[in-house]
């Protein structure tokens, strides 16, 4: 085998010559590359499909009303599902497609990702996260402001929850300001992630084959949304959340992006950021403790891929 052969990253041409960049493809920037770009699709879709909801449909002369309840919910719970779905899709033949901060932790706790990389992939997500959020203020910028100068909402002010909803998350009234519920809520949705995601990679389990994956997660936040999500509008996502909200900042909408203060609730920000990181790691103990190593336990060997 030529000298070439032997230093060539895997996929190259063969009779090229790798380059530099070749290289550093093949390591960790070729993994936060695809962190990155797998992210800012889940935002991108996920916020986007908020943004059809609350101002470009009843803006555009497609319809009134907003947040009709069921109607707009299953519209933004599978704009969801399906923004996780391709996001998976691009980065999964690389990473795996974490996307999360509190997948990454999970699977660092549980032994199956290395600590080292973890401030990188966290940094990818986020980065990626806020991103997305640009673009879809980009694209629907004009809708944006329609919607609130229609309804003589103030950005960055109390009444701008609604427009700043696009971007990022907020408790329910009925929690009437206390942490407490939303931490619960977003520990209990997490926690209920990583089991799914555990269950859905774990090769001794019923694992789908490798290209019916994404579908299924995006399946599991459908179900997380669907079931879960009105206390907070689970975030479940560090990144999904965080970045957003940095760019909401940004972009003008103030305290209420952060430190996160509305009409009837304040400081808000750390909530979508811990709760999903307790959540993930519980979520992860659990699936093993009752389900993987009943299985490790029975003898029951991985299945092919």
């Amino acid at each position: 085998m030529a000298d070439t052969d032997v230093t060539r990253p895997v996929g190259e041409v063969p009779g090229r010559r790798p380059t530099q960049f070749d290289s550093l493809r093949s390591g960790v920037f070729g993994e936060t590359m695809a962190e990155f770009l797998g992210t800012m699709v889940l935002i991108a879709f996920g916020d986007g499909v908020v943004a059809m909801a609350v101002a470009a449909l009843n803006q555009s002369g497609r319809g009134k009303d907003i947040f009709v309840a069921s109607g707009d919910w299953l519209l933004i719970t599978w704009g969801w599902a399906i923004a996780v779905t391709f996001g998976v899709y691009v980065a999964g033949g690389i990473t795996g497609a974490h996307l999360n901060p509190a997948v990454t932790l999970a699977f660092a706790v549980r032994g199956d990702f290395p600590w080292r990389k973890v401030p990188t992939y966290w940094l990818a997500q986020i980065v990626g996260a806020f991103v997305g959020a640009a673009i879809v203020f980009l694209v629907y910028h004009d809708a944006i402001s329609s919607y609130e100068s229609v309804n003589h909402i103030t950005r960055g002010a109390a009444n701008s929850v609604p427009t700043f909803s696009i971007f990022a998350t907020f408790p329910a009234p009925y929690f009437h300001g206390g942490w407490i519920g939303p931490l619960i809520d977003q520990i209990v949705g997490t926690a209920f992630l990583l089991m799914f995601v555990c269950a859905l990679v774990d090769r001794r389990n019923l694992a789908p084959k490798a290209n019916l994956t994404p579908w299924l997660i995006g399946l599991a936040v459908a179900a997380i949304g669907m079931s879960y999500g009105a206390n907070a509008g689970y975030a479940i996502n560090p990144a999904r959340d965080f970045g957003p909200r940095l760019f909401a900042w940004f972009a003008g909408w103030g305290e209420t992006a952060l430190p996160g203060n509305g009409q009837w609730f304040s400081n808000y920000f750390w909530i979508p950021i811990v709760g999903p990181l307790i959540g993930g790691i519980l979520g992860v103990l659990i699936y093993d403790f009752g389900i993987k190593r009943i299985l490790i336990a029975r003898g029951v060997v991985e299945a092919e891929v």
